[in-house]
């Protein structure tokens, strides 16, 4: 398979993870050994380093553990200096494990290498830069469309990111990076359309 070049450091959590990374690209891939890295401040300042001087991209499982140390990454580094990829909730068990995590999905070693490569492919980070659109997507666009803050907001927006193959557990901020990402305002509303209409956040439950 094809191994493509790292524009930028990738952050990720175990070797297993770093091992199906370099199957993929060649570059700068930093595991963070789980929780370790809260406890080695020397492994924090070289991710710190690498991150002024290029940026880094972090990809972590989808699961609690996984937002956790993506969130301590997000509060000690500039927002500027991360893109933060994602992969979507998979069900199922790596072939190395004997019994699935705790919340029964694939961890980055255990998805498919596409998806992995379309989540790259999307941030602008393999194949040339994504396009940025005219009109951004904002918070306040979330909460006007009925996606945060109201009265069945929940079910429109799991509808949202299970259309997307988004993790379920994405927090606002991170969603709104991810969708000027992948879609413009005007495909952002007429998504939105297309859930409300009878049946369609239905069709979207896992």
């Amino acid at each position: 398979m094809e191994r493509y070049p790292l524009r930028k450091p990738v952050i990720v959590e175990g070797r297993y993870d770093k091992i199906k990374l370099d199957s993929l690209f060649v570059g700068e891939i930093i595991p963070t050994d789980g929780f370790r890295i809260f406890k080695e401040p020397g492994r924090l300042a070289l991710i710190r380093s690498l991150a002024a001087k290029t940026g880094i991209i972090v990809l972590t499982d989808s699961d609690q553990a996984g937002f956790k140390i993506r969130s301590y990454l997000a509060s000690a580094i500039p927002r500027d200096q991360i893109t933060h990829l994602y992969i979507p909730d998979i069900t199922g068990k790596e072939k190395r494990k004997t019994h699935p995590s705790a919340e029964g999905t694939l961890g980055v070693e255990g998805v498919p290498a596409q998806v992995i490569l379309e989540a790259f492919r999307e941030a602008g980070e393999l194949d040339g830069p994504a396009p940025r659109p005219s009109r951004p997507i904002t918070k306040l666009d979330l909460y006007e469309a009925g996606l945060s803050g109201g009265e069945g907001s929940r079910a429109l927006r799991s509808a949202l990111l299970a259309r997307l193959d988004l993790p379920a557990r994405l927090g606002t901020n991170a969603l709104v990076g991810v969708l000027n990402r992948l879609l413009d305002y005007d495909q952002f509303c007429r998504l939105l359309e297309e859930l409300r209409q009878p049946g369609a956040a239905k069709e979207n439950e896992p």
